[in-house]
């Protein structure tokens, strides 16, 4: 398949986290079309084995080549990234690919303490690559990691009429329970003075955690850099689309392999997307 920069990007999460990294590619790359897929019935990730996540991620890769000729691909979630990522620049080395991963080394660009705190999955803080990036800076900061079991869920269940109330305690709760676990929160030494948000869904809670953790501890994510890689990339490759040039094409589809009215409210909330442009996508249940 030839690419061509009128293509649209493509990305793809477990569920609704990687929407916080297309409203930084919205944002970064205002003229190209975007076509995320949300693979909910499978969510979350995070609490899946490697095996799993790796053949959720070749699966809807292929999907979107096959079906929307996509130009790139972000893998806008961490768990997926660390389990398969290699294995995507392997199978299509023709195709522009980005991943994410937890941003321990901007936090340590950030901290005055010293102290970093990451929040992430218990898939991204088992993997091998997330093992990798941690040495590469466990000598210029103490790092306190904790997997954070069942945030995600309850964040994909906050965007559904019915389980709001209930996920946003749960939210709560855990939010409290985890934050309580890594330690003293602020800027006095020995405090953790900078939070990465280690998976694209917490992103979505930054308020509480701002609330629970108070004005002074900085919160790191990755939807901006991932952003901007996504930029150089398409460049280097003569991809970008530098003028809006969609015609009768929609600048943004949605796609969700589970429940259509949770994308629908997270798409509302968070992007300001009308329903129509969300859509299920059954045939990528099995």
């Amino acid at each position: 398949m030839s690419i061509d920069s009128q293509h649209p990007i493509g990305v793809f999460d477990s569920g609704i986290g990687g929407l916080s990294v297309l409203q930084a590619l919205q944002k970064e790359l205002p003229h190209e079309r975007f076509v995320y897929l949300a693979d909910n019935a499978h969510a979350p990730y995070g609490e899946k084995t490697d095996l799993y996540v790796r053949q959720r991620t070749h699966a809807i890769a292929e999907h979107l080549l096959a079906q929307h000729q996509i130009k790139a691909l972000v893998v806008a979630c961490n768990t997926a990234t660390a389990a398969a990522i290699h294995e995507l620049r392997a199978r299509h080395p023709q195709l522009p690919l980005v991943g994410v991963e937890p941003a321990l080394k901007p936090a340590l660009a950030l901290s005055q303490t010293g102290h970093i705190g990451v929040m992430a999955t218990r898939g991204t803080v088992a993997s091998d690559k997330f093992a990798r990036l941690l040495a590469s800076v466990q000598s210029e900061a103490h790092f306190e990691v904790l997997a954070c079991n069942g945030l995600a869920s309850a964040i994909e269940h906050s965007t559904l009429p019915d389980q709001a109330q209930a996920a946003q305690a749960q939210i709560a709760h855990l939010l409290q329970t985890y934050t309580q676990a890594m330690g003293r929160f602020g800027c006095a030494p020995g405090d953790i003075d900078t939070l990465v948000l280690g998976c694209t869904h917490y992103v979505f809670v930054e308020k509480d955690l701002r609330q629970m953790l108070g004005p002074h501890v900085q919160l790191v994510s990755t939807g901006e850099p991932v952003a901007r890689q996504t930029h150089r990339l398409l460049a280097a490759a003569q991809l970008l689309n530098t003028k809006a040039t969609h015609g009768a094409a929609q600048p943004m589809r949605l796609m969700t392999t589970g429940d259509l009215q949770g994308l629908q409210a997270a798409a509302q909330r968070w992007l300001g997307l009308p329903p129509e442009f969300c859509e299920a996508v059954p045939t990528l249940l099995s």
